[in-house]
């Protein structure tokens, strides 16, 4: 994309030179402060983005964590169970009690783990509408900023030949 390279740095040019205001015009020219309102949103929005990224990692490590946990309980309880009943021991009754704790436990958990899966999934799909939206804006501007350049030119070009008639006619 070089012709919006230049026109962009060609427009810059102007603008420092005073030959274009940096507000905006007629023609649609972003001001000086529109484009660092811009880009501020831009890095806030990139830091909330890794923020939330961030966060997400946590969760799911802490949900993997204690789906682990989960299990290893599981499998401990399963063999104390065992043992306990190897042993005719009078605690059976609440040891089964446990165990069926257990299972209602793990059930609930299949459920969360699936919502889990679905709103990452949905995340996932938010972001990426997202992006293609913020991308579509960034060539807008890019194709303003190119059309704002060129007009600029074309302008300049008739102010000197407008220039170069009134020198003819003195």
């Amino acid at each position: 994309m070089p012709n919006q390279k230049q026109g962009s740095e060609q427009l810059q040019t102007l603008m420092q030179s005073g030959q274009i205001s940096g507000s905006f015009s007629f023609n649609g020219t972003l001001s000086k402060e529109d484009e660092e309102m811009s880009r501020s949103a831009l890095s806030t929005f990139k830091a909330k983005e890794e923020e939330i990224e961030k966060r997400k990692m946590e969760v799911r490590e802490r949900v993997q964590a204690q789906l682990g946990r989960v299990e290893e309980e599981t499998r401990r309880l399963a063999i104390i169970r065992e043992e306990l009943e190897t042993l005719a021991d009078p605690m059976k009754k609440d040891v089964q009690t446990v165990r069926k704790r257990i299972d209602v436990v793990n059930k609930e958990l299949k459920p969360l783990g699936q919502t889990c899966q679905k709103k990452e999934k949905e995340y996932k799909e938010a972001l990426e509408a997202f992006n293609e939206k913020h991308k579509e804006k960034v060539q807008l501007i890019s194709r303003l900023m190119e059309l704002v350049g060129e007009s600029e030119k074309m302008r300049l070009k008739k102010l000197e030949e407008l220039s170069k008639s009134i020198e003819t006619l003195q």
